[in-house]
């Protein structure tokens, strides 16, 4: 497969999925917004929101203070910011008209909707569109697009370029969201185990569309230390760290099947996938959360900029 082409799958699939992620933060963000505030987080529930997203900076040039209705349409609408729900999508669906015959049918015109529909929202006044609407009809798109590559595409080296996106842009998400709790409830670690802490665990559970898998997969109380482990070491957590850099080492590994020849990306993806396997969620927690998720973050990023060198050399970012 061309590089060029390759690219184009791998960031179609990378922009869709940090689409849905916008709108899982925002879900998140609203969701913490309706419990009292208690005036001990990082700044707000919403800055939180910001800070988690890599996307303060950018606001606060923009707009100034985390205002709620500011931070709903920065990370929806807004095209100055190019991990808004709008600009993702917008960046997704021009990678796949690039390479528009790779794709099937099924698979553009998932996306080439979603695409129409954005702009049917965006003509229409923000009094009349609801976040948790806006949300949903983001989740349910992004899940079509995927269905349809997992239901219709040839299972070919654009299908595991496709994959890789979506498993590390997953990895980083994931970390992501989970790193809302570290600014929403520090410095006071007297509210931990508290009723607010308990909620908004609970909360991030929803966001993720995995409550009820995480019940059925735990039960009883929900703890902080149960749900770290769900959402970073439990590989039957399909958004699990864990599940998603197993998920990239896997495509990798396909490729290097199918050319006879393995290199930098493999021998990352081993290294981090080896890491993370070996660890327990103590140890998570005596390094820190928020020091782990951090330096995951790196990692991945890290490890997408070995693949993007190893494999893809157009322009489709």
């Amino acid at each position: 497969m061309l590089s060029r082409t390759a690219e184009n799958l791998y960031w179609m699939a990378r922009y869709m999925e940090r689409a849905e992620t916008m709108a899982r933060l925002l879900e998140v963000g609203a969701r913490n917004a309706l419990m009292p505030n208690t005036g001990t987080g990082f700044r707000s529930e919403w800055d939180a929101i910001l800070q988690a997203s890599g996307t303060a900076r950018g606001f606060a040039e923009k707009y100034g203070e985390p205002v709620q209705r500011n931070i709903e349409s920065y990370l929806f609408f807004d095209r100055d910011n190019p991990s808004s729900v709008f600009s993702c999508i917008e960046a997704a669906r021009e990678n796949a008209r690039i390479v528009r015959t790779a794709l099937t049918s099924q698979v553009w015109d998932g996306l080439n909707t979603a695409y129409q529909e954005l702009k049917e929202l965006e003509r229409k006044p923000r009094s009349q569109l609801e976040l948790s609407s806006l949300t949903e009809w983001t989740t349910r798109h992004s899940s079509q697009v995927r269905g349809a590559i997992d239901a219709t595409q040839l299972r070919n080296d654009g299908y595991d370029f496709m994959n890789i996106g979506y498993y590390l842009e997953r990895a980083d998400n994931t970390a992501r969201l989970l790193d809302v709790k570290y600014y929403v409830l520090l410095p006071q670690i007297d509210l931990v185990g508290s009723g607010l802490d308990n909620y908004q665990w609970t909360t991030l559970l929803r966001s993720m569309s995995a409550h009820r898998a995480f019940h059925w997969a735990y039960g009883g109380d929900v703890t902080p230390r149960k749900i770290a482990h769900f959402l970073i070491l439990n590989e039957q957590c399909p958004r699990s760290l864990l599940t998603s850099v197993r998920g990239a080492a896997d495509h990798l590994e396909r490729i290097a099947r199918g050319y006879q020849a393995s290199g930098a990306a493999q021998t990352a993806v081993r290294s981090l996938l080896g890491e993370i396997a070996e660890m327990g969620i103590e140890d998570i927690f005596e390094e820190g959360l928020h020091e782990f998720l951090t330096r995951f973050i790196r990692q991945v990023a890290v490890l997408g900029g070995v693949v993007q060198n190893a494999y893809l050399t157009g322009e489709g970012r």
